[in-house]
C-alpha cells in the first residue's frame, strides 16, 4: 500500500513539475522527424497481463520492423532527438503516465516483450507478482544493453541466452529482498547513474 501511495503521489508531482518540459521535448521530436510523439509498445505487466508502454518516440517511424532490438546508441534508425532521449533516459518520462495508471512502479523489473516472456520457465513467471518498474536491479546492471548488443556477434541469440536469463536473476533477487527503503535505494542509485553518465 505504501508503494502504490508513493507512485501514485510522486507520479502525479512528476508529470506536473515536468509539464513545461514535456511539451518542449514533444515538439522537438515533431520537428525532428515525421511520426508521432509516443511510442506505444505492448509490454507484459503483473499477473502476466499485456499492457501498453508509453515512451517517447525516439526512432522513425516502423522501426520496430527491422528488428526488436535497438543495437547500440548510434543505431540508424534512432533520430537526431532520440539519440540524446536515450542517452539520459528522458525518452521514459511518459511512463510517469503507466504508473498512474497502476501498469507500473517505480521500481521493479522492466517489462519485456510477450515474444521473450514466452521462453520463460515457470520459476521465472514468479517476477509477475510485482508491477514492472521504470528502474530495478536489472535496469542498473544493464544500463547500456544497447552497446553490449551492438558489441555482440549474434545480438539476438546474445540477448535470448546471456542477457534474459541474467536479468531474471536479479529480477528475481529484487523480489526476494523487495521492500520501501530497498526501493528508495534503488531509485536514488538510478538517479545518481542518469546525473553522472
Amino acid at each position: 500500500m505504501i508503494k502504490r501511495i508513493f507512485d501514485l503521489v510522486f507520479s502525479c508531482i512528476g508529470l506536473l513539475l515536468l509539464a513545461p518540459i514535456l511539451i518542449l521535448i514533444a515538439v522537438l521530436i515533431k520537428l525532428d522527424s515525421k511520426g508521432p510523439i509516443l511510442f506505444i509498445q505492448n509490454r507484459v505487466g503483473k499477473n502476466n497481463i499485456n499492457f501498453n508502454i508509453f515512451k517517447f518516440r525516439t526512432m522513425h517511424v516502423k522501426s520496430e520492423n527491422k528488428g526488436l532490438l535497438t543495437l547500440g546508441n548510434n543505431d540508424s534508425r534512432i533520430t537526431k532527438i532520440g539519440y540524446f532521449l536515450r542517452r539520459y533516459k528522458i525518452d521514459e518520462f511518459p511512463q510517469l503516465i503507466n504508473i498512474l495508471k497502476g501498469d507500473m512502479s517505480f521500481v521493479g523489473p522492466r517489462p519485456e516483450l510477450r515474444y521473450y516472456v514466452n521462453f520463460y520457465s515457470e520459476d521465472d513467471m514468479k517476477i509477475f507478482r510485482v508491477r514492472p518498474g521504470i528502474t530495478g536491479l536489472a535496469s542498473l546492471k544493464y544500463r547500456n544493453e544497447v552497446e553490449l548488443l551492438k558489441a555482440a556477434e549474434n545480438p539476438e541469440e546474445f540477448y535470448t541466452s546471456t542477457i534474459v536469463p541474467d536479468k531474471l536473476k536479479f529480477n528475481k533477487m529484487y523480489i526476494e529482498k523487495r521492500n520501501f527503503f530497498f526501493d528508495l535505494k534503488l531509485i536514488f542509485m538510478t538517479v545518481l547513474k542518469v546525473i553522472t553518465k
